[in-house]
């Protein structure tokens, strides 16, 4: 595959990294992650001033109208920077407003990084299954009430409202009768619990009790969400694939300087033979990730619904796979301090542990991968 950028997707590259060099650094990071926030407003308004928010947003509402590659370079170094604000979550939730239609206003607040979005769509006991809900949603009036519990939302302790998956019809595992909202986080009877992960990230428990929401809050027809859910969960893989790779890219470079420098017997470590073939199959991984972080990229948008799961599962199960592999490797090559909060490299691998389970984890995309209609004309 041709994995060279066009000259602007260059240019967003080139901005975020001079940023995250000069002022979004391990130690600036660090020094975030312990803040009681969490996140940085400076850094915020950096992101958005480089063009980044308006990125995802259509041009009628103030935005670049940026595809799904455009996106993969700016994941990518997220990725390598380790940087902990909530731009995933909020191009995640712009992408459900995108596929709804009728919510201009809100991408427009978007683009001008006034609003920060969180998708709230796990459950405790569904695992990677996001058609498996307990939260409901009847009709009350013109609107609707939802009560429910929706667990690990991403950066949802920073979000200024929520797109919330709650089931209006049918059974609790059924793809039919979902349905898509829009809540403002300040709306009565919504209560946020937010912690740190592991990561170093931020999530949080975000309960619903009797929440009131007019019609407007909907997102496309009541019990038909599946669709745009189902699709919108694939445009979030495709880019935490894409912020892996950035991890990855990083990981290597550290543990390749690491192996350059660490002397043992007289000689730099890099210069054992095990080592470099070590170094080899790990550069391998990383190709191999980047190779279908860009295909998953190029084909999320495909109007052929089951090449688009196949190829984002695919992408999805390799590059856990890969991350894994990288990441454990690295550790040990670092010996003790590959461990250490000290090293960059330790929280790259956290990091990539949680986009491993973010969205569906590598097993649960093989699995996913396999059931696709074709699988065996394709294998």
């Amino acid at each position: 595959m041709d994995f060279t950028f066009k000259e602007e997707q260059q240019q967003f590259a080139d901005a975020l990294r001079r940023w995250v060099d000069k002022d979004y650094g391990f130690d600036v990071r660090h020094q975030i992650i312990h803040s009681p926030a969490g996140v940085s407003g400076a850094a915020w308004a950096t992101l958005t001033e480089l063009g980044m928010l308006a990125l995802p947003v259509p041009e009628a509402q103030g935005g670049f109208d940026g595809s799904a590659v455009d996106l993969l370079v700016v994941m990518q170094e997220l990725g390598r920077g380790l940087v902990v604000e909530p731009y995933f979550a909020t191009v995640l939730g712009a992408q459900f407003l995108k596929l709804a239609g009728g919510h201009e206003a809100l991408l427009e607040q978007v683009a001008g990084g006034e609003l920060k979005l969180a998708c709230a769509l796990g459950e405790q006991g569904a695992r990677h299954d996001l058609h498996d809900i307990a939260t409901t949603a009847r009709a009350a009036g013109d609107g609707y009430v939802i009560d429910g519990s929706k667990t690990v939302v991403i950066h949802g302790g920073q979000a200024g409202a929520f797109i919330v998956s709650a089931r209006s019809a049918g059974a609790q595992r059924d793809t039919d009768g979902i349905s898509l909202f829009v809540v403002a986080a300040g709306t009565p009877g919504v209560s946020v619990r937010d912690y740190r992960t592991i990561d170093g990230q931020r999530a949080a428990t975000v309960t619903l009790r009797d929440v009131a929401v007019d019609g407007a809050a909907l997102l496309g027809q009541a019990g038909g969400g599946w669709d745009i859910l189902d699709a919108a969960a694939d445009y979030g893989a495709t880019l935490l694939c894409a912020e892996a790779v950035g991890a990855m890219d990083a990981i290597f470079a550290a543990t390749l300087d690491y192996l350059k420098t660490r002397s043992q017997f007289g000689a730099p470590i890099g210069k054992f033979q095990a080592l470099q073939h070590r170094m080899a199959d790990m550069f391998i991984h990383v190709e191999q990730a980047r190779s279908m972080a860009m295909l998953a990229a190029a084909k999320v948008g495909s109007d052929d619904v089951e090449e688009r799961r196949r190829v984002v599962s695919a992408a999805k199960a390799r590059i856990g796979q890969a991350a894994k592999f990288v990441g454990q490797q690295a550790v040990q090559l670092h010996g003790g301090m590959g461990v250490t909060d000290e090293l960059p490299a330790a929280h790259h691998f956290k990091r990539l542990t949680m986009i491993d389970v973010t969205l569906g984890d590598a097993d649960h995309h093989l699995e996913r991968f396999i059931a696709q209609p074709g699988f065996r004309q394709h294998a």
